[in-house]
């Protein structure tokens, strides 16, 4: 009702920690609200990524890389052109 289209989800126990993204708390914020959602918190590889890639069909359509680049343990070019 106030205009929201979509949201950041930042499980902030695993928030830099770079133990996975919390893939099932997001998916059900994004089915329970009807909003887009943007993951965040614990990518740390490549995997990471595709495990939230297999959520867009339930309303996730995003997910912060952040520690992950830092450290080189995702390469921002190669994750562009997967998901491109």
């Amino acid at each position: 009702a106030a205009g929201v289209k979509r949201v950041v989800y930042t499980d902030i126990a695993r928030d830099g920690m770079m133990s996975g993204p919390n893939v099932e708390a997001t998916r059900r914020l994004a089915r329970d609200s009807g909003l887009k959602v943007i993951a965040s918190g614990g990518v740390s590889a490549m995997e990471d990524l595709d495990l939230v890639a297999e959520t867009e069909a339930d309303g996730v359509d995003g997910v912060i890389v952040g520690k992950a680049l830092y450290e080189g343990t995702v390469n921002l070019s190669d994750a562009v052109q997967r998901f491109a």
